[in-house]
């Protein structure tokens, strides 16, 4: 039996919302991925893409829906220094999902019992297109999913948490955020929110114990305080 480390953040009976990230939390994300097909179709070294590829301003515009793909594209080609052509690069720009985080679905069930549950992820349209629909079955536990590039903002902006809470309808303070960067769980506590950053395999499952959630497999303490 599993005894997961308190949470000393989370307030039980504070949180009526749950809000999860996608990426690193829900769903395994690994760009060494698209890197090496990049590589293997450029007929270069993985190393090499990888040390000239960058979460820049242009990606960064590309996942508010500011920059559509084409034009993404050419600025990594330009970055990269390499002559790919559009069908190559998204060969390996779609191939960055490795699965569902092991063990995130049973947790989502359990806390889905309890607390209405949504997600927000920055993401560019084309990716939205690949994950909505390849892990179509293990969205449909969140009532609802807010994308970077659908609402104009990203984390960890403080403006991209305000429109989420307000689109939720549900005050910033009542709202449990999970991530696993720690710049976005900055950013929701900045917003008002409450977060866990998920550092750990245990940071969920220990979140939702002190939540009072039932999860299989882990023994339900809490922290006495006085």
């Amino acid at each position: 039996m599993i005894t997961p480390v308190v949470e000393p953040s989370i307030r039980p009976g504070s949180v009526d919302v749950l809000l999860f990230d996608l990426g690193g939390v829900v769903v395994d994300i690994d760009f060494r991925r698209c890197f090496r097909r990049w590589a293997d179709a450029s007929g270069t070294d993985i190393e090499f893409i990888a040390s000239r590829f960058s979460f820049d301003a242009a990606y960064e515009q590309h996942e508010r829906g500011a920059l559509d793909v084409a034009a993404y594209f050419q600025r990594v080609r330009l970055a990269l220094g390499v002559d790919l052509g559009d069908a190559e690069l998204l060969e390996g720009w779609n191939d960055i999902y490795v699965g569902v985080v092991p063990g995130i679905g049973p947790l989502l069930a359990a806390a889905s019992v309890k607390f209405p549950l949504y997600a927000f992820t920055n993401s560019n349209s084309t990716h939205h297109a690949v994950w909505s629909k390849r892990f179509s079955g293990d969205l449909e536990v969140f009532t609802a999913t807010f994308v970077s590039c659908d609402i104009g903002q990203r984390k960890p902006e403080r403006v991209a948490f305000e429109a989420v809470t307000e689109m939720i309808g549900t005050p910033a303070s009542r709202i449990l955020f999970f991530d696993d960067l720690a710049e976005n769980v900055d950013g929701a506590l900045d917003a008002g929110l409450q977060a866990v950053h998920v550092s750990t395999t245990n940071s969920v499952p220990s979140a939702l114990v002190q939540l009072g959630v039932r999860v299989p497999g882990i023994e339900c303490h809490r922290e006495v305080r006085d």
